[in-house]
């Protein structure tokens, strides 16, 4: 019985011990030790202990039993030596590690833990060396830093901008460009500032087609997306900036009129004020660049406002705002300021109070939980005086301010007194 209860003590001891070492190599590997050292002083612990249990079991069968004889007490501490060398030998190799895993739980909320810091690029060599006119040492430190972090973004911008702006090498940097955008794990909005800064590269060239090309990629990658939206709106937009660009580098002198003689004897000057667009050119014009480009917003609400206030047309304003409002991958600000305006419209051209009711309504039901709500509530609870204020003024009648006209003599007041 005597010697079951050894050897249950005995494996539940190596069980211990070794689930001691796990948890050791397990906090070992995580703070980043070197592993060949840690390795080396497990061996040499391993083989120390080994060697002196067996020691003690050999030598313990030697001793006499019940004497006190030399060889007894020489053989004891024999023994007795060689468990406190070995104790030393393993408080030395272990002693840093174990307090380290007892205590550490309890340092780390001070001073953060032993946790390695995070690996990251460092670009400040080569911004150092763009500063002192080096671009192309600049370009080698960049990459020596991607070869490392191959999908940090803004690394890949950088040396983008630099073969673009520093080296004049624009199929450089859309080449780099290219092959970050055309990873699968790269980021929709890293893309999607990536190809809008190719874009503009592209622009300031005076390259129409490659600056349409940048942000179609978004719209074949990202179908039907809010990102696709925007890309489809900038390319509608690209002919305005492309016209402003070329306008920069290509100036022209103008020649200039000559001034009007006598402005001051003159009985009127509105012959020179710049005339205005008529509103039906204007529509028309819109018309025709929303057919090319379906999703300019911009555009489209200049027409519905057109529609409203000039041709007093509720119907072609609604129509035109309502497309504007139930495209779903508009922002929820965008959505509430149509509606808004649509509000606006319906009040000024004679809709009743229900119907401007109702488009407010849209706003709190859309967006309960957001700012713009509390607004088209506030709105809401204040639309009585709107349209009392609406109707007060279009109730005052012309030269209402002329209360003392009959004070005057040939146009001028009667001097008091």
């Amino acid at each position: 019985m005597h010697g079951i209860l050894d050897i249950v003590l005995g494996i539940a001891s190596a069980v211990a011990a070794l689930g001691l070492v796990g948890l050791e190599v397990y906090f070992l590997v995580r703070k980043d030790y070197d592993p060949a050292k840690f390795i080396l002083k497990i061996l040499v612990s391993v083989t120390a202990v080994a060697a002196v249990v067996w020691f003690v079991r050999f030598e313990s069968r030697h001793l006499s039993e019940g004497g006190l004889s030399f060889g007894n007490v020489a053989t004891a501490l024999l023994m007795t030596g060689s468990i406190v060398v070995c104790g030393l030998m393993l408080s030395i190799f272990w002693t840093r590690h174990i307090s380290d895993f007892l205590i550490s739980p309890l340092t780390s909320l001070l001073d953060g833990g032993n946790e390695p810091p995070e690996r990251k690029p460092y670009y400040s060599i080569a911004m150092a060396k763009r500063n002192r006119g080096k671009p192309h040492e600049a370009v080698a430190e960049i990459r020596r830093q991607l070869e490392n972090f191959p999908n940090d973004f803004e690394g890949v911008m950088l040396l983008a901008r630099m073969q673009a702006e520093d080296l004049a090498d624009l199929p450089g940097a859309e080449n780099t460009l290219n092959h970050f955008c055309d990873s699968p794990a790269a980021p929709s909005r890293q893309v999607t500032a990536a190809c809008t800064q190719l874009a503009d590269w592209h622009l300031k060239l005076g390259d129409a087609d490659a600056a349409r090309a940048a942000p179609q990629k978004i719209i074949d990658r990202y179908p039907e997306t809010e990102l696709a939206l925007q890309a489809e709106q900038r390319i509608a937009h690209l002919s305005e900036a492309e016209k402003m660009i070329l306008a920069q580098h290509d100036r022209q002198s103008i020649e200039m009129k000559q001034g009007v003689h006598n402005i001051g004897l003159l009985d009127s000057t509105s012959f020179l004020k710049t005339p205005e667009v008529e509103p039906g050119k204007l529509a028309a014009a819109h018309v025709k660049h929303l057919e090319a480009h379906p999703h300019d917003s911009e555009v489209r609400e200049k027409l519905a406002l057109i529609y409203g206030y000039d041709f007093k047309r509720l119907d072609l304003a609604t129509m035109e705002l309502a497309q504007l409002i139930n495209e779903p991958r508009h922002k929820p600000k965008q959505v509430a300021h149509w509606l808004n305006l649509l509000a606006t419209l319906q009040v000024e051209l004679g809709a009743d109070t229900e119907t401007v009711r109702a488009t407010l309504g849209k706003i709190v039901e859309s967006f309960p939980d957001l700012p713009v709500a509390d607004l088209a509530q506030r709105r809401l609870a204040r639309l009585e005086n709107e349209f009392k204020g609406l109707q007060q003024s279009s109730s005052v009648k012309l030269g209402s301010y002329e209360q003392n006209i009959g004070l005057k003599i040939g146009g001028r007041p009667k001097p008091r007194g």
